[in-house]
């Protein structure tokens, strides 16, 4: 069954650097999708943050992005509330306003699939502070 879901920093990368090692599993867990996957503009500036000056690599994001693979969800002010409480819950992780976005997105979008590498901080949120996250590529 395909699912519908969000999409995090670290499973963009990977799944646009063939050398990375997450690069086959988070190809093959993309094509379970429909798309677009959800993500915020935080973790867009988090890809091209870590992409760097690398022209070839800002080509590639820009290339994925504009694909239509991946729909920019809108974070407002009236969802600052909730990312300020997220990441005091979650502080001893730390918490990111990226990893926050993307908990306040999958609550407020009832969504529960993340495609993400950052597998240990995706086990410990929860959705609406109990429902767990379905984490793709499986470990």
């Amino acid at each position: 069954m395909r699912a519908k879901g969000l999409i995090d920093t670290g499973a963009m990368i990977a799944l646009l650097d063939r050398n990375d090692h997450w690069h086959r599993a988070c190809v093959e867990a993309f094509a379970e999708f429909f798309l677009p996957l959800v993500t915020s503009a935080a973790v867009l500036a988090e890809l091209f943050h870590l992409v760097g000056d690398n022209r070839r690599e800002v080509e590639a994001a820009w290339t994925f992005l504009r694909s239509g693979a991946v729909a920019v969800l809108p974070i407002d002010d009236a969802d600052m509330p909730i990312l300020h409480t997220l990441m005091n819950k979650y502080h001893d992780r730390p918490m990111d306003f990226a990893d926050a976005t993307l908990v306040q997105l999958a609550q407020r979008e009832s969504l529960q699939t993340i495609l993400t590498v950052d597998f240990s901080d995706f086990e410990t949120y929860r959705i609406n502070g109990r429902k767990r996250f379905r984490i793709l590529p499986s470990r």
